[in-house]
């Protein structure tokens, strides 16, 4: 069975000419798509369908070692071609297999990463069709007046609300047989990879693309560099990062806190590599000294309240005479705003605050705290 990315690219876009290899961030912009589709680890092909000479050469120069091209049909690169129409003209013409797995990405997707398709490669085992997403938390009305997705009455909190998941366009997955039997990207059971907020523009007119360049430098470039990264030093904060700083009761009124597996094999990879480890909380317990013994970690500091955190990074660099450029932390929270400021490689989970959201070049990752979001954290840096 192959795993096929397609990724159409026609000639004539109307908005910016020639919009596919018009640079974006010192690359034409087909190549970040591209970029992602033949690094993932499952896609074993990845082919442009285009009609345009420039965009082929272009392609065939980056020296992709996945990457082909396909000469589509003129009456399929039309204004008013559908992306089916090509897909399907592929298909039958390169006679693919009925279980061929069939992704369909866009080319003004460049915020897309190897990671997000294989992740979405990995929900279409159990779904008949897969497509990305981005959660929206915006209220929407229709033209009469009526709130679609919540009650103005009693207007929910951001951080109370869940939301809806909006198409970001980045990519679709399908099977060869479905394609050709429902004549869509999509059918069946459908399932839906989330992806970060930030990827929801689309890039249509000049101004989207200032903001999507915006959006890949503060973002994907970082993680980008993350080969050139040499950490020496892991530290993660405890509550709402290796919990889901729930707080929980026993009837005799104990504290208790649920941590992740996953989490725990995160430490032990690190260990292999020589990495050391650390935890930095504000809170003061023996369940997280219990559970930092158990994760074999090289330091604990408990206590530590806002500045406390840096210091405490500080004094850890200071003994393993290391710089706090090798240092990676993740946190949620606004006690750890300072150090996630000061670190070279900063990451926090997917329901974090938005002011740290908000910090500069810092790693937005998918999972929530207590979901093995250290674990996911931990697997960037050492892939």
């Amino acid at each position: 069975m192959s795993v096929i990315a397609f990724i159409p690219a026609r000639g004539g876009s109307k908005s910016i000419p020639l919009k596919n290899i018009k640079n974006f961030c010192g690359k034409p912009l087909i190549y970040w798509s591209l970029k992602a589709a033949n690094d993932s680890k499952d896609i074993t092909k990845v082919v442009v369908a285009t009609d345009d000479a420039k965009i082929e050469k272009t392609v065939l120069d980056f020296g992709l070692n996945k990457v082909a091209v396909y000469r589509r049909n003129d009456e399929n690169a039309q204004d008013t071609s559908s992306s089916e129409s090509v897909m399907l003209e592929y298909i039958e013409k390169e006679k693919l297999r009925n279980n061929d797995t069939f992704l369909l990405i866009q080319a003004t997707s460049p915020l897309l990463t190897a990671l997000d398709l294989d992740k979405g490669l990995e929900k279409f085992k159990q779904h008949d069709s897969v497509l990305s997403c981005v959660r929206t938390k915006r209220f929407f009305w229709t033209d009469k007046g009526e709130p679609l997705n919540y009650n103005y009455k009693s207007r929910p909190r951001r951080q109370d609300f869940d939301g809806l998941l909006m198409e970001n366009g980045a990519f679709y997955i399908n099977s060869v047989a479905n394609i050709l039997d429902s004549k869509n990207r999509l059918s069946g059971d459908i399932g839906i990879t989330e992806m970060p907020e930030y990827t929801a523009v689309e890039i249509d007119e000049e101004e989207d693309w200032i903001i999507a360049e915006s959006l890949m430098k503060r973002f994907i470039l970082k993680e980008n560099k993350l080969s050139n990264v040499d950490i020496k030093l892991f530290v993660t904060d405890v509550d709402g990062v290796l919990t889901d700083a729930g707080m929980y009761y026993s009837e005799s009124g104990d504290e208790l806190k649920k941590f992740n597996t996953h989490d725990g094999m995160a430490f032990q990879l690190l260990r292999e590599r020589g990495i050391k480890t650390a935890i930095v909380t504000s809170e003061n317990t023996k369940i997280v000294e219990n559970r930092a013994k158990k994760l074999k970690v090289d330091y604990l500091y408990q206590g530590k309240k806002h500045g406390g955190k840096l210091e405490a990074v500080l004094d850890m660099c200071k003994k393993e005479n290391i710089d706090i450029k090798q240092v990676a932390y993740i946190g949620d929270d606004i006690n750890c705003f300072e150090l996630l400021s000061h670190v070279d490689l900063a990451a926090c989970p997917n329901n974090a605050l938005s002011k740290i959201k908000n910090i500069p070049n810092i790693i937005h990752l998918q999972k929530n705290g207590g979901e093995g979001v250290v674990r996911e954290f931990v697997e960037i840096i050492l892939s």
